[in-house]
């Protein structure tokens, strides 16, 4: 009989996950001049583990929305950042980052797939685009064996007050 233990499962987790990102963009509601809106509308399981070329390609348009396909990306998870992915696992809603930087034309073109927020957080900081989407069923059950497999949360501890009667100098009253 094979074995199924969850530890068997953790020993056989990859170290990546093949993903594809699908972007929306639709024209700016707000005024005539505002350009088009972008957004993640999801980022999927990639069937082939094979490492794809960066690509992007048009997969559905319907009058002035369009949405695009990009492959050839892939999550990597890492051990520092696995409060990070626990955190996020135990939200409310789950969710994935889609990093990109604008091209010439102002379109985003993702270049990063991370299911950590405060690695999202530090590319907010360096002017990148950070979209947000809901995490696929595979992906979470990947990156909740990660962290199963990794992490451990630190128990809270209470600090001793220091006891500031001790700690005034001699000839102060009280």
């Amino acid at each position: 009989m094979p074995d199924i233990s969850i530890e068997h499962q953790l020993q056989d987790l990859p170290d990546h996950f093949p993903v594809e990102v699908l972007m929306q963009s639709q024209p700016g509601k707000a005024n005539a001049w505002s350009g088009e809106q972008w957004q993640a509308v999801g980022v999927m399981a990639r069937q082939s583990a094979i490492a794809l070329e960066p690509s992007v390609r048009l997969v559905h348009e319907d009058g002035d929305i369009k949405t695009y396909l990009y492959s050839g990306f892939a999550i990597h998870l890492h051990i520092d950042e696995c409060e990070s992915y626990y955190y996020n696992l135990m939200a409310p809603q789950p969710c994935c980052y889609v990093i990109a930087q604008s091209d010439e034309a102002g379109r985003p073109v993702p270049f990063q797939i991370s299911m950590s927020s405060d690695e999202a957080n530090a590319h907010l900081e360096c002017d990148d685009l950070v979209f947000v989407t809901d995490v696929s069923p595979e992906l979470y059950r990947w990156t909740e064996a990660f962290v199963l497999m990794h992490y451990s949360a630190e128990k809270r501890r209470k600090r001793k007050r220091d006891d500031w009667k001790e700690q005034q100098p001699s000839g102060v009253n009280s």
